[in-house]
């Protein structure tokens, strides 16, 4: 490339910035393209307090009620968006179909659309806050073996990551805005707390939840907190942990390892996420054209198979399906049994041959939604009791004696 080649500065997490899609977006566009990685709370702050330091923001769609108000990206023109027709309903219209769960918290379309006073809100426009782009279900991943009194119930359930049956094995997402939400869950489904809002917690909530899992934290509940799904992969195979939060792409690091492991489907409903690229408010010129040529690779079709085979889901996956097999769109996206040993993007057999994906299809999974990810009204002192939590002492994970440590890149 030469010298004059548009450079692209695209900040976000390890979700969806890797290197084979980096390389593969300035291959295709003819672009210098330079990923930085952060954690989830890391790239937020980064981007509402050196908002110099980037050209796109990837990230979750909860993210923009700290970096819309902050002036940190501009909108997006849809006209100027070659795939935007094909964006399916669910960010459109915050339902996947007209009978599914919203969901409590930020539903993409609550924070889609740039308002003529220049807010973000659900009522269409011709311009949008980010692209939406990958998305999914969360809920947590367990081993069988090591809790059979549990894995015995007939639906499983949030409760089991407070359960005294998993003390001394069980880990969270140490970002507050996600792993605080897992732990509410938790809590609610056991029955100890209810929430007005579980997806906006008063001071006064979070003092009682934080109460609770203090208790718990006493007894040696959690032995862990992880960043993100390489943290949460070593946790798993190198440690004792036996239950934990769970990300999507940690499941080619659990079967590299041969661990028996399952993924939930909560009889309360999944944690949802929403993600999408914004365009930072200082891009202009020839920046801000690759940037609008960056956001159309994003929908044309190959990023987002590459998506699929990490477990998660684009926001035009028809066009994807194109670059997808017959066996790969059927498990991934239409909840059938798997007629083959799927890859993943490795190359690397992921999925063994017969399995069902948790929860079903695309539109099945999508419909049991509990929450969805969201910045709190109160999130900088969740953060501070969250952190509390977590420099509480813990449970001390041991070495599994089993395990012939593999390398998991560090993220």
């Amino acid at each position: 490339m030469c010298k004059n080649t548009p450079e692209l500065r695209v900040l976000g997490t390890s979700v969806t910035l890797t290197e084979p899609l980096r390389l593969r977006a300035q291959q295709d566009l003819g672009i210098r393209i330079h990923f930085e990685v952060l954690d989830g709370f890391d790239a937020q702050r980064q981007a509402v307090m050196r908002q110099d330091s980037f050209d796109l923001y990837d990230q979750w769609f909860h993210s923009l009620d700290c970096l819309w108000p902050a002036g940190a990206l501009q909108p997006i023109e849809t006209s100027r968006l070659a795939y935007w027709s094909e964006v399916n309903v669910l960010p459109r219209t915050g339902r996947i179909t007209p009978g599914a769960a919203y969901g409590a918290g930020c539903n993409p379309v609550t924070r889609l659309y740039v308002q003529p006073d220049g807010s973000i809100g659900d009522v269409p426009g011709e311009r949008i806050a980010m692209l939406p782009l990958t998305h999914n279900v969360d809920s947590f991943v367990y081993l069988p073996a090591a809790i059979p009194g549990l894995c015995g119930q007939a639906e499983q359930s949030w409760s089991w990551l407070v359960s005294p049956a998993c003390r001394g094995r069980a880990a969270l997402q140490a970002d507050a805005a996600i792993g605080a939400l897992d732990a509410a869950l938790a809590l609610q489904a056991a029955g100890e707390m209810s929430f007005g809002d579980i997806s906006n917690l008063s001071i006064e909530e979070i003092d009682r939840m934080m109460e609770a899992l203090l208790q718990r934290q006493a007894h040696g509940q959690f032995c862990g907190f992880w960043g993100n799904y390489a943290d949460a992969a070593r946790l798993m195979i190198e440690s004792d942990v036996a239950i934990q939060s769970h990300w999507s792409p940690a499941i080619a690091h659990y079967r590299a390892a041969g661990l028996d492991y399952r993924l939930a489907c909560p009889r309360e409903g999944y944690r949802a996420w929403y993600g999408g690229i914004g365009i930072s408010s200082q891009a202009r010129g020839d920046t801000l054209d690759a940037a609008y040529r960056y956001l159309n690779w994003w929908q044309s079709g190959w990023p987002g198979a590459v998506m699929a085979r990490q477990g998660y889901y684009i926001s035009n996956p028809q066009r994807s399906k194109e670059h997808l097999s017959t066996a790969e769109w059927d498990y991934w996206y239409a909840g059938q049994p798997a007629a083959e040993d799927l890859s993943g993007n490795n190359g690397q057999v992921l999925i063994a041959r017969g399995s069902v994906r948790d929860g079903g299809s695309y539109e099945q999974r999508l419909s049991h939604i509990a929450v969805w990810n969201t910045v709190m009204d109160e999130h900088n002192y969740l953060v501070r009791r969250w952190d509390e939590l977590q420099r509480a002492p813990h449970a001390q994970p041991k070495p599994r004696a089993f395990y012939s440590p593999q390398q998991i890149p560090k993220e």
